[in-house]
């Protein structure tokens, strides 16, 4: 089995814990795109702001925001299976709680905002371990086709969760998408203990949480490749990804096409995705990667605005794919040059710094594109940022010739 899927580039499956993995990770995010899509439509219904669809997605990331550095610390000193089945488990009763509220009739603007922050809280800590997880079940040698093929899943699920909850907003209301996605963590929970792993062996802390943290600085202002990488998913995830946030303005505000049309929007950048991703996992051992994430970060911000000025909804769908691709190159290049360049003692802190730019600066994203839309419009806002993020990925690809030049 080994020679045959490396030999069509899915060499990550010969690994039976990532197989498992993978498998409870199909279901579980499904679940979540069905959360995601249900939250912004609640919001938008409780509160017909944009505002505060930006303000509830700004609050699910600012826990993110405020402990994943602290979090990347603790990844690397405890059992990195453990702690991602709490933080399920924590994840999967916020999940069954937003559904209850509904059902009750409880629910306010507030309960959402309060629920969102704590899924925040448990991210930061469940993100920067998971990333660092998937090296310890497949090596290195693996690790970009496993980065690949996790990012494919996630965005195969980013076509199937918002499509399904686009329907069943429709039919059975949001609470639904919340309760589903609660039972969805029993399958990642479970396949997490099927996992044969070796005894985890506590590593012996050198230092306190605060010189584990300075020595991760220490090697980021060193390292010039690894800092650019980690200051280009800053600015992304601050001007260019808010486009998803603001995608149930755009589905009822600018193309007028509904609850339905919302979920085929986010679906559209998931075929895009998994496309995307799908190529980088069988062309892994072929890919220039630098000078592709460079292409890809440029393409992603032009598609953007090229997005922003849609009106036609087949064309917005269209575009959306080919945005959906560019970014999940760029993402899964930006990992994969990350975690196969940092030292193994210090990868849990470096993926805590990825995840604080990745995911922690969502909040600020979510807030200045919330902000730009009430005051000017959904569509200035997404243009604007996909003009930055372009700007931004040139820049790096003509001034650092070690990103540009990466293998």
């Amino acid at each position: 089995m080994t020679e045959a899927v490396r030999r069509y580039g899915f060499g990550a499956f010969a690994h039976r814990n990532f197989r498992l993995f993978l498998f409870g990770q199909t279901v579980s995010l499904t679940g979540t795109w069905m959360q995601s899509i249900a939250q912004g439509w609640l919001v938008l219904q409780l509160t017909n702001s944009p505002f505060y669809v930006g303000l509830v997605s700004a609050l699910g990331s600012l826990g993110v925001l405020l402990f994943t550095l602290y979090a990347g610390v603790i990844a690397d000193r405890t059992d990195k299976r453990r702690t991602v089945i709490i933080t399920q488990t924590l994840q999967m009763l916020q999940a069954f709680a937003l559904a209850a509220l509904v059902w009750s009739g409880h629910v306010t603007t507030g309960s959402v905002m309060a629920l969102a922050a704590f899924l925040g809280v448990v991210s930061a800590f469940d993100i920067p371990t998971r990333q660092a997880f998937i090296f310890e079940m497949v090596g290195k040698e693996d690790l970009m086709n496993a980065i690949a093929l996790n990012t494919s899943i996630f965005n195969l699920t980013r076509v199937l969760g918002p499509v399904l909850a686009g329907f069943l907003i429709g039919a059975q209301g949001v609470a639904v998408c919340f309760f589903l996605n609660g039972v969805s963590y029993l399958a990642v929970i479970g396949s997490l203990l099927a996992m044969r792993l070796p005894p985890w062996t506590p590593t012996v802390a050198v230092g306190s949480a605060w010189e584990g943290f300075r020595e991760v600085v220490a090697y980021l202002r060193s390292d010039r490749r690894a800092s650019t990488l980690v200051v280009l998913t800053a600015i992304i995830s601050i001007f260019g990804f808010p486009y998803l946030v603001l995608m149930p303005v755009f589905a009822r505000d600018v193309l007028r096409v509904g609850a339905a049309g919302y979920g085929l929007l986010s679906a559209a950048v998931g075929i895009g995705a998994v496309a995307g991703a799908l190529t980088v996992a069988v062309f892994s051992a072929r890919i220039r990667k630098g000078r592709t994430l460079v292409g890809a970060g440029m393409l992603f911000g032009t598609l953007l605005a090229v997005f922003a000025l849609s009106r036609s909804f087949a064309v917005a769908l269209g575009v959306l794919v080919l945005v959906g691709a560019a970014m999940i190159v760029n993402n899964a290049l930006t990992n994969t040059l990350l975690q196969t360049h940092v030292p193994d003692h210090l990868r849990g802190r470096v993926m805590g710094f990825y995840s604080f730019m990745f995911v922690g600066m969502a909040p600020l994203g979510a807030f200045q594109a919330g902000v730009v839309a009430e005051r000017f419009g959904a569509p200035v806002a997404v243009g604007l940022g996909g003009a930055v993020s372009a700007l931004a990925v040139a820049i790096a690809g003509w001034r650092v010739a070690e990103l540009r030049r990466a293998i």
